[in-house]
């Protein structure tokens, strides 16, 4: 039902166990159109150097029919920043970004959420990561506020629901409502750590469904309107993918 992804590790992370080319083998027997690689950011205990992310650019844009979009899982820090730098971001096409406990320890609803808002207004920052994991409550009618206005994507992150961030579904079905209901975009992920789990949004679609989510506000419906947003973001035209796109249909 939906051929993008745009949420994985790859072995670069030493807690995730798949390579690129893992990746893209599995794209292409799942039929996926569009995938991000995006590795977490250099401040996670064991994250690749800032190098692995500004030499991105050496990634061919499509392999095998698959678009590849270069990108980074960004550690949000107190007061919004994140550890994806300047140059790193000048070689990205896409920037996820999240608390992780490593890099920031959960505190209270307050900075939480003044984090989360400071993130996305600075304009650096495509989508949010996981934002209903329970370890950082938020003021969700802020923060989905506050995406609509800067056109950041919230994230329904299938790991979630699996085998990481347990007990996020309460804060996920409240943040997928608001949503809906106050306007913006929701980005599947699968935060996938291993190729296998690549594109499987099993978990999170029940919850879209029984909210009644429009599909014309799921950016991981199709790739086009990926393409789309990241260009609305200031992001550069990239043909090749649309080439391929183009040839496949």
């Amino acid at each position: 039902m939906y051929n993008v992804d745009l949420h994985m590790h790859t072995v670069a992370s030493t807690h995730a166990y798949s390579t690129v080319h893992d990746y893209i083998a599995a794209a292409t027997r799942k039929n996926l159109k569009l995938i991000a690689i995006t590795d977490h950011g250099p401040e996670m205990v064991d994250a690749p150097h800032a190098f692995h992310f500004s030499n991105m650019r050496i990634l061919p844009r499509v392999v095998d029919g698959v678009g590849i979009l270069r990108g980074i899982e960004a550690n949000i820090k107190a007061g919004g920043e994140t550890d994806c730098s300047e140059k790193m971001r000048a070689a990205l096409d896409l920037i996820i970004a999240g608390f992780h406990k490593q890099v920031f320890a959960p505190a209270d609803i307050v900075t939480h959420t003044d984090a989360l808002i400071a993130a996305m207004t600075s304009g650096k920052v495509h989508i949010i990561s996981h934002p209903g994991n329970p370890e950082y409550p938020i003021d969700i009618p802020a923060v989905v506020e506050a995406a609509k206005a800067c056109n950041v994507a919230l994230e329904v992150n299938n790991a979630s629901f699996v085998h990481s961030r347990r007990g996020s579904e309460g804060n996920c079905r409240k943040i997928i409502a608001a949503v809906r209901d106050g306007g913006g975009l929701i980005s599947l992920g699968t935060d996938s750590h291993s190729a296998f789990t690549l594109g499987d949004f099993s978990a999170c679609l029940p919850l879209l469904q029984q909210a009644d989510f429009p599909a014309d506000r799921i950016l991981n419906a199709s790739p086009w309107r990926v393409l789309a947003f990241l260009e609305r973001h200031g992001g550069e035209r990239i043909e090749e993918i649309y080439a391929a796109l183009n040839a496949t249909g």
